[in-house]
């Protein structure tokens, strides 16, 4: 893989980071930095494509709801309350979650939930709002709610066959991921061709009903401060997911799509990358993230850097 961004510090280049981004447009790469063509674990940058695969096995949610369904959500009150709603249309509590006891993503929102004394919980986990949505997919069908994890269960197939058409090719390998959930590996084109599908459909469909609700809840999908929200305030109508190890999709409403990785999966550098890789091409907005300092002394010495 290319260097994509370095780290400098007192205009010495002290690391670098190697990765891949790539520009997709009507299914195929149309502009790229490194191999566009590396398989990657999506990790949470697929979950638009496995919300989709619930709306079609027939999850009853929208807005909100359904963004939080897509979310690695920071584990603020909001989204907290929004996954016991889910669970609640379900007929179930916490104890049906699979996802692993967790603190909150957010580290403010951490430190809060240990000086209160909180302990880890599964409805914590960044992935709740998802699994929730499982649960509740599952309800709907009548599938088994224990077992809703497994790859083999109706709702993993019905999430692996939307993958599959999406992305225009099985799973390279099948993982688990950090929630528990199967994890599909693609192509980063091909991943960024599946969330370009999805963020340019038309009125009506389902794909519509997923992107209305993640771009009028932003916060559902992210949180308080996170980047996600940043890019689509910026890019008005745009989709944008960030994933566990420095994975990240951008999907425009033309159908325009960008997905990145850093190599190393340390994800300091990939809002920048992002950033970057839409000025290059045309697309850049005020309000993007463009410069991240590093300190020396409680004072900027340095900065992370796009290295194209």
């Amino acid at each position: 893989m290319d260097v994509i961004a370095e780290y400098v510090r007192s205009g010495l280049v002290e690391s670098r980071h190697r990765g891949a981004v790539v520009r997709v447009e009507d299914g195929a790469a149309t502009w790229s930095v490194g191999d566009p063509d590396v398989v990657v674990f999506p990790r949470s940058s697929n979950k638009p494509v496995q919300a989709l695969g619930m709306l079609r096995a027939g999850l009853p949610l929208d807005g909100r709801l359904l963004a939080l369904a897509t979310a690695s959500h920071s584990g603020e009150d909001f989204h907290l309350e929004g996954v016991r709603e889910v669970l609640a249309q379900a007929g179930l509590d916490e104890s049906a979650l699979q996802t692993p006891p967790s603190y909150p993503l957010d580290p403010k929102v951490h430190a809060a939930w240990i000086r209160a004394g909180g302990e880890r919980e599964r409805i914590l986990m960044d992935c709740s709002g998802k699994h929730a949505a499982m649960l509740l997919t599952c309800v709907q069908n009548g599938w088994d709610t224990a077992t809703y994890l497994d790859p083999e269960h109706p709702l993993q197939r019905t999430i692996t066959e939307t993958f599959t058409e999406l992305t225009g090719g099985s799973p390279s390998v099948v993982g688990v991921d950090g929630c528990g959930a199967p994890l599909l590996a693609t192509s980063l084109t091909s991943l960024a061709s599946a969330i370009g599908t999805i963020s340019a459909a038309g009125e009506g469909s389902l794909e519509r009903r997923l992107v209305d609700a993640v771009v009028e809840n932003p916060l559902y999908l992210s949180g308080t401060g996170r980047s996600e929200t940043a890019f689509m305030a910026a890019l008005p109508g745009a989709i944008a997911k960030s994933g566990a190890e420095a994975v990240y999709v951008l999907g425009l409403p033309s159908g325009v799509a960008y997905a990145l990785k850093v190599e190393d999966g340390n994800d300091r550098a990939a809002a920048l990358v992002l950033a970057r890789a839409l000025e290059v091409n045309g697309e850049a907005a005020d309000g993007l993230p463009g410069h991240v300092e590093v300190l020396g002394g409680g004072r900027p010495v340095g900065e992370i850097r796009p290295a194209f």
